[in-house]
């Protein structure tokens, strides 16, 4: 029996909500111009809403295909998240304001990778999704699954367009000691996904 749209928009509210992401995305966005952070923030934005299309439409079959496990996915992005959350912790105010600008074709890939996937869609994403996808038997639940996705997208947009702004009002000092903590944090959930994924992939464990 197909769920509703409310249903729906609620279960992918719980796993995929770019908060974890906003930090690194902050981060990344630090020093860059408006139309740079808006670029951007666009990439982060339509590369999370592809991956969920993707994984409602065809996610099984392409796991499937590449032989490719829920579990090693969570430890791939585990380990992604373990570099950004270590770069984060070792990177300071001081030192970006001697480096060159960033440029833009470098910082695009890191909206991409770890921004848009794993932080806003990870393995709980798609699993997510991959599972309301086999529970709907009727076009229309497909449907309602689609624009729940398109509703959480909104929702992401949003979240990240205003981000920059808290970057302004922090400062200098404020946004070096918000990069400290939460790249502990990041580095932190990236083990938890390693340990997740080493759970599922080896019950033994558990």
């Amino acid at each position: 029996m197909d769920m509703t749209f409310q249903h729906y928009l609620l279960g992918l509210f719980a796993v995929a909500n770019n908060i974890p992401a906003l930090p690194l995305f902050m981060n990344l966005c630090r020093g860059a111009q408006a139309p740079v952070q808006h670029r951007l923030c666009g990439v982060a934005t339509a590369s999370s809403l592809a991956t969920m299309a993707i994984s409602l439409f065809i996610g099984a079959a392409v796991l499937d295909f590449f032989g490719i496990s829920i579990a090693a996915f969570r430890i791939a992005g585990g380990l992604l998240l373990v570099s950004s959350g270590l770069s984060m912790l070792k990177s300071s105010c001081d030192e970006a304001d001697g480096l060159p600008p960033v440029s833009v074709s470098r910082m695009i890939p890191m909206a991409v990778v770890p921004i848009a996937i794993p932080l806003t869609t990870g393995a709980g994403t798609i699993s997510t999704i991959v599972l309301f996808a086999e529970s709907a038997h009727t076009m229309a639940g497909l449907l309602r699954i689609g624009g729940a996705i398109c509703v959480m997208s909104v929702v992401n947009y949003l979240a990240f367009y205003y981000s920059p702004g808290i970057v302004r009002f922090l400062g200098r000092t404020g946004m070096d000691i918000f990069t400290k903590i939460f790249g502990l944090i990041t580095l932190a959930l990236g083990i938890q996904f390693i340990i997740t994924g080493l759970t599922a992939a080896f019950p033994v464990l558990h």
